[in-house]
């Protein structure tokens, strides 16, 4: 996907490889999205950044207090996360933005490892119904959920999942996830993470 470029990052090297999750060693939220996007972070090297996706992601973990900034452009840009964590499922970018279960399969290890590196996780913001099910497998809950938005699921001895509307433009353009919807997921994890 690296090799494919679009026009207007043609002079850029991009990452190409597979995209680790970033944020705060300690915290207490870990979101998870789907994959990196082909020309955002498989680009830039750091998920959600230099994508459409990220600029709605950060812009509300930025209004509810989780980011230092509302935007995440490149791997240097200072951006920083409080309380919060974020990952894909899948660590490399999908052909077609589609993952196959193969390919979730092969890369939850990696979410597995933040996970236990983290430590004290209390809320895992599951973005979209790929997510919420990558992240069913990682607690081996059975059987699996129903995924909604603001939808929660707490574990025993564990963190609450809770659903949340993948901020693709397909969602955002269309109006099944507005800000205030993201605002609010966001502003509830923060509760039940007990942060303040």
């Amino acid at each position: 996907m690296a090799h494919e470029k679009r026009a207007a990052f043609r002079n850029e090297d991009y990452w190409g490889r597979p995209v680790p999750g970033f944020g705060d060693p300690q915290a207490r939220v870990y979101v998870l999205g789907l994959a990196p996007a082909a020309h955002g972070g498989n680009r830039t090297g750091r998920v959600f950044t230099g994508d459409r996706s990220g600029d709605w992601l950060f812009g509300s973990m930025y209004r509810t207090g989780f980011a230092s900034g509302p935007t995440s452009v490149a791997r240097d840009d200072g951006l920083r996360l409080k309380g919060a964590f974020v990952a894909a499922a899948v660590r490399c970018a999908p052909p077609a933005n589609r993952p196959l279960p193969s390919e979730r399969d092969n890369c939850l290890p990696y979410a597995a490892m933040e996970l236990e590196l983290l430590g004290d996780v209390r809320a895992v913001v599951c973005l979209g119904s790929f997510a919420w099910d990558a992240a069913a497998r990682l607690y081996g809950i059975r059987p699996k959920p129903h995924f909604g938005h603001g939808a929660e699921h707490p574990l025993d001895g564990g963190p609450t999942l809770i659903g949340c509307y993948h901020p693709s433009q397909q969602n955002t353009f269309t109006g099944r996830l507005t800000e205030e919807m993201l605002d609010a997921v966001f502003t509830r994890a923060r509760e039940i993470a007990g942060l303040p």
